[in-house]
């Protein structure tokens, strides 16, 4: 028993470290769609074996980054507009909930954490470091889970957390973002759910067309 924890301890941690960077050079678009991924090229980059690589690809396809175009052949995936719609509509569904929420059970120390991740995000705009604002805009929407409370709607919405962020990476409308995530953050701070639930449906809608247009070069009907 204690081998075996000896030798499984290390394998999983392994694993999850090339999960966390193969997942990260996805989201980023140092690989992008249709890019293969082979087993032996990416544990000789990571200094691995093939063994926490080939686990970790297994965990990216059910993740929905990557998908096997042969049983020999994996490439990170290609987003269909049915992807993006889909997406956008369980976050529609669920964001706007947790906004009222958090407007009703919003705590001094919540607001605080919410203002501080709204400067820092105002200081990456004006650098335009793309990756930090993507990594600060979604920090700020899991704390606004977080706030409403709701155990149950976190875990719902983390499976999906980085294929928002792979989804969204590519807007490059930094200051409307950020202008409408304080515009969220008043309306929370407020204690009006219905105010929140309002704004929080508008943000979704306005990075869901902005998302649509730079992914497709296309505008949503």
């Amino acid at each position: 028993m204690d081998s075996m924890t000896t030798v499984e301890q290390p394998l999983a941690a392994v694993r999850e470290r090339v999960l966390a960077a193969l997942r990260q050079e996805i989201i980023a678009g140092r690989l992008g769609p249709g890019d293969r991924l082979v087993e032996r090229e990416v544990a000789e980059r990571l200094g691995v074996s093939r063994v926490p690589v080939r686990e970790a690809i297994r965990a990216l396809v059910a993740e929905g980054f990557v998908t096997f175009e042969t049983p020999r052949r994996t490439v990170v995936r290609r987003l269909t507009r049915t992807d993006v719609t889909e997406l956008f509509e369980l976050r529609e569904a669920l964001e706007v909930f947790a906004a009222g929420r958090a407007a009703e059970r919003a705590t001094e120390e919540g607001l605080a954490e919410l203002s501080a991740l709204l400067d820092s995000a105002a200081k990456a705009t004006r650098t335009a470091d793309g990756e930090a604002i993507t990594d600060i805009n979604t920090r700020f929407h899991d704390r606004l889970l977080a706030m409403a409370g709701n155990g149950l709607l976190t875990s719902v919405m983390e499976p999906v957390d980085g294929r928002l962020r792979w989804m969204t990476r590519r807007n490059e409308e930094w200051t409307h973002l950020l202008a409408e995530h304080r515009e969220l953050y008043e309306a929370v701070a407020s204690g009006d759910a219905g105010r929140a639930r309002d704004v929080a449906l508008a943000h979704v809608r306005t990075n869901y067309r902005s998302t649509v247009r730079h992914l497709f070069g296309e505008e949503e009907d």
